[in-house]
């Protein structure tokens, strides 16, 4: 073993300690990384009730030099972390402590609670991973929240979906259609020249001049979508579903979507609804990408006209060989391929860059992406 393993997993050794012995334990056992901060302010944040005067009262925050754990963890923030750090076991272990043991249920047993939360994404995230320990009428509660988030992202989506396909700037044509992103400056100010007025020093425009637009053929083209629903690829997940919905009720294109882990479901006869689609998600479980790919190989029509866009973090838990494979099918039949390690409002993903690179090889575009910037992308793949 080389000296640099050796201080490698010393350095991992001490970590662990420093996890089990708590805060105080810095000059023994050192600082954490940034993210065993995260882990132990999830532990600390269910655990350090057991020396609480109530189990299910927070210990008043003892005085830290600072770092990430300084801020209070919410149940939804603690809930989407323990799914992000830790793995499935573990945070079967962590919930059933925190549900039968410190009685922090707020979030699966009580629809009061859940009826007065703000909904927001983040609690969106928080109920999708837990549904599966909620009752029916939590789960009621639970959907309507789901609903309102889901319906607030399709509006703002929608926008972008619609601007994105509306078409190219046609600058040989005028159109009737007044919108300020078609305005033609030039042609306004230049037509209104006569009506100058000297004293004001202004131009008075009586008609303000617009271009029209190319419309863009798109009624023939086909999108599969498929989504890794793996733990780590929630916010990909959401806003999937949602880009997906948006699409299929604009009539854009035809739409596919399918979610993988060690299976695919294909999720194509719910896509209308998307809050129905998010409620029949199952996070979690293994990973075989290549299975998803090969199963989009039987869905393409015309191989010219359809785009596969791939949402994984690339992290293939089956055979790679086969991946390639069908990945090189995709592209030899004709088919416009896409990697996307994310699809969510950051696009700032953690990927295995080997495989994602292996993919570019072999023809694929390999990136990462918020919904707006697919739909701009989509929408210059299918333009004619």
């Amino acid at each position: 073993m080389t000296k640099p393993e050796i201080r490698s997993k010393s350095m991992q050794r001490q970590s662990r300690w420093r996890l089990v012995m708590g805060t105080g334990s810095e000059k023994i056992c050192g600082e954490l990384s940034v993210e065993n901060q995260k882990i132990e302010g999830c532990m600390e944040f269910l655990y350090d009730r057991e020396y609480a005067g109530e189990r299910n009262v927070r210990q008043k925050e003892r005085g830290r030099k600072g770092g990430l754990e300084e801020t209070v963890l919410t149940v939804p923030d603690w809930i989407n972390q323990i799914h992000e750090l830790f793995p499935k076991d573990t945070i079967e272990r962590l919930e059933k402590d925190a549900l039968e043991r410190y009685q922090l249920d707020e979030m699966v047993t009580n629809s009061g609670v859940l009826a007065r939360a703000k909904p927001n994404q983040t609690l969106l995230k928080a109920v999708l991973r837990t549904k599966h320990l909620m009752n029916q009428d939590v789960l009621k509660v639970a959907q309507h929240l789901v609903r309102k988030v889901a319906e607030e992202m399709m509006d703002k989506l929608a926008q972008e979906v619609r601007s994105a396909f509306q078409g190219s700037v046609d600058r040989r044509n005028r159109s009737f259609l007044k919108i300020a992103k078609n305005f033609d400056i030039n042609a306004t100010l230049r037509r209104n020249l006569k009506n100058y007025d000297s004293h004001l020093q202004r131009v008075l425009v009586e008609t303000p001049f617009f271009f029209s637009r190319v419309q863009r053929q798109v009624d023939r083209w086909q999108i599969i979508i498929l989504v890794d629903q793996s733990g780590s690829m929630m916010d990909s997940v959401i806003h999937s579903t949602v880009t997906a919905s948006v699409l299929y009720n604009m009539k854009m294109m035809k739409v596919h979507l399918c979610t993988f882990d060690t299976n695919v479901v294909d999720l194509t006869d719910q896509i209308v609804d998307p809050v129905e689609t998010l409620m029949k998600i199952q996070l979690g479980g293994g990973t075989d990408i290549g299975q998803a790919v090969a199963y989009a190989l039987n869905l393409v029509e015309n191989p010219r006209r359809t785009i596969v866009t791939l949402i994984t973090d690339f992290y293939e838990g089956g055979s790679t060989n086969r991946l390639y494979s069908s990945a090189k099918q995709l592209i030899d039949s004709g088919v416009t391929c896409l990697g996307l390690a994310a699809l969510d409002e950051q696009a700032e993903p953690t990927y295995d860059r080997e495989v994602a690179a292996n993919l570019v090889k072999i023809g694929w575009h390999v990136g990462a992406m918020t919904p707006g910037e697919l739909a701009i992308w989509v929408a210059e793949k299918v333009r004619r």
